[in-house]
């Protein structure tokens, strides 16, 4: 995946915007950090990814999820966006999203979602 299109999946989040966190360009939603770039390993910080979860998903695929000390005691995964597949990208920021995010954005997404 490149830069435009993790950007774009981002984007496309009700009410994600382009912000700061500690100094750092990211990603927000209502005020609060939704996901950052990585500049130093062209990874993202994903949010609300537990334990077990993040040791499953760095066992399948050790290429694109890892880890660094600083993230070891929270629930995050960090994911090379070169090799992060854009459906499973979506569906980690989704959750994330749904923490984020008002009933009343996350109804209108969801009414969004559904087939005509």
């Amino acid at each position: 995946m490149t830069e435009a299109e993790m950007r774009d999946i981002i984007l496309a989040f009700p009410g994600a915007e382009d912000g700061t966190s500690y100094g750092y360009p990211s990603f927000k939603v209502r005020g609060t950090f939704f996901t950052r770039l990585r500049a130093e390993d062209a990874s993202l910080v994903l949010s609300d990814v537990g334990f077990d979860e993040r040791e499953m998903l760095m066992a399948a695929e050790p290429a694109t999820f890892h880890l660094t000390p600083h993230y070891q005691n929270y629930p995050t995964v960090l994911a090379r966006i070169e090799s992060l597949d854009p459906g499973s990208l979506h569906s980690l920021l989704e959750r994330r999203w749904r923490k984020l995010a008002t009933k009343a954005m996350v109804k209108a997404y969801e009414a969004a979602q559904t087939p005509a």
